[in-house]
């Protein structure tokens, strides 16, 4: 609204300044012609009721003065206001030489020049100066009303847009009051802002969705939690119950040798399990925080088969190998060589544990499928129903035809995570009473 007012005022003043100089020009020109025509009469009488005749057709300019000069300069002709102030022969010169000029004085006054041609006297130089007084009570008047009425429409705009913003904002606190209710322990609330097409409800169906995340989080870290305090009271129960029964009386070296062994087997047990969720819990991290660099799965998998077989010897475990990427490195992907080594025991130990009895050996095939180098575990075993195999990516869960093989429910899901976090990804196909083969799919590096 100010550049506006500015933009009026600027405006009218250009205007109305060139209204007046136009207003000059035309003064100039009636002049040089009364002087013209009333030099035509006879008597000085004559002459001055022509003048007085010509008066009555316009009104006469404040502090106007005109003055007609021939061509030597000289004053031949003078009409308005008597000053003693000479016109400067530079001004004179510049309308000889462009015809008309504008020359711009303090106060809203002008001086204009105009070249008077004339067949018979020759050429004339007209130069009129008046001040446009109008326009000074004008602008002056202008600049009032625009100054006023921009005090008012300030505090129109203020008060409006107070009172707007103020019906605008108010779904927002109304949202700001309720993410304020929600505490950990009602993550199931959600914003009611969210069923609208505005940027209020873009926003709530954007935080309904966080909060989803939130939900499904601390829900999968409380099941995490009460599965793993379990897994870990079997252990510890068998720990103290042998320990306690040790000591009720005295007993033999054999039997003592007994005990030492159980409470060795329960510690080897629950030392397992806490690797396995410290691993669980670092495959979880941020991956900026993991280091990671060029590992050669071809020599990971050869690495993880024989310490699978000096782990469990009875186990037959045959590799096979591709052709490698004809451009990158052969079998190479960027990773933590000690995660994905664990992701690749994981997956070989399930085979072995899950095909015992079976006569068929287990297959490791590793190839490049694409942009992907490919791992796929075959095994001959027992299988799982499709029911179980939806949840085995679930820390803690055993299939109900495994419960009798030694196992925490872990190994699935860790390497889930650590494909997750490598970019690659986990499958698992099985049928029950026909075996299971899983498939890791990582990322090839490139050159």
């Amino acid at each position: 609204m100010l550049l506006f007012s500015l933009a009026i005022y600027f405006f009218t003043y250009q205007s109305r300044r060139n209204y007046f100089t136009d207003n000059l020009f035309a003064r100039a020109r009636i002049v040089a012609h009364v002087y013209l025509d009333g030099t035509n009469r006879g008597d000085d009488a004559s002459r001055a009721s022509y003048r007085r005749y010509l008066r009555q057709f316009y009104r006469t300019l404040p502090a106007e003065e005109v003055r007609v000069y021939d061509a030597s300069n000289r004053v031949v002709f003078r009409e308005g206001q008597q000053t003693r102030q000479p016109v400067p022969g530079s001004l004179l010169a510049a309308v000889r030489e462009a015809g008309r000029t504008v020359e711009l004085r303090p106060n809203h006054g002008q001086t204009v020049g105009l070249l008077y041609r004339d067949a018979r006297r020759g050429d004339f130089v007209v130069v009129a100066s008046s001040v446009d007084a109008d326009s000074q009570v004008e602008q002056r008047t202008l600049r009032k009303i625009l100054a006023g009425g921009l005090l008012i429409i300030f505090g129109i705009v203020g008060i409006g847009g107070w009172f707007f913003a103020r019906q605008a904002l108010r779904p927002m606190q109304r949202i700001v009051q309720e993410v304020d209710s929600i505490t950990a322990s009602d993550l199931h609330r959600r914003l009611s802002q969210s069923d609208g097409q505005d940027e209020v409800s873009h926003l709530a169906q954007r935080f309904n969705s966080l909060l989803d995340r939130l939900e499904t989080a601390f829900a999968g870290q409380r099941t995490f939690v009460r599965d793993a305090s379990h897994e870990l009271r079997t252990p510890l129960t068998a720990l103290i119950g042998e320990l306690e029964v040790a000591l009720l009386q005295e007993r033999s070296l054999t039997e003592y040798r007994r005990v030492l062994q159980s409470t060795l087997d329960a510690a080897r047990m629950l030392t397992a399990l806490t690797n396995g969720l410290l691993q669980i819990a670092r495959a979880s991290d941020d991956p900026s925080q993991v280091p990671l660099g060029l590992v050669r799965l071809d020599e990971l998998l050869l690495q993880a088969h024989e310490e699978v077989l000096r782990r469990q010897p009875t186990c037959r475990i045959d590799l096979e190998f591709g052709e490698p990427a004809a451009h990158g490195e052969a079998f190479g992907v960027r990773g933590n060589e000690p995660l994905l080594l664990s992701a690749i025991l994981n997956v070989l130990e399930n085979a072995c544990k899950f095909s015992q009895g079976s006569q068929q050996p287990i297959m490791a095939t590793l190839a490049c499928v694409g942009k992907q180098v490919q791992l796929h575990v075959r095994d001959e075993g027992v299988g799982m129903s499709e029911a179980d195999r939806l949840q085995v990516f679930v820390p803690f869960f055993r299939a109900d035809a495994v419960r009798n093989v030694p196992g925490h429910g872990i190994g699935l899901p860790l390497t889930a995570k650590i494909m997750a976090l490598h970019g690659g990804n986990i499958r698992v196909e099985s049928e029950l009473g026909s075996g299971t083969k899983v498939t890791l799919a990582l990322p090839l590096l490139r050159e």
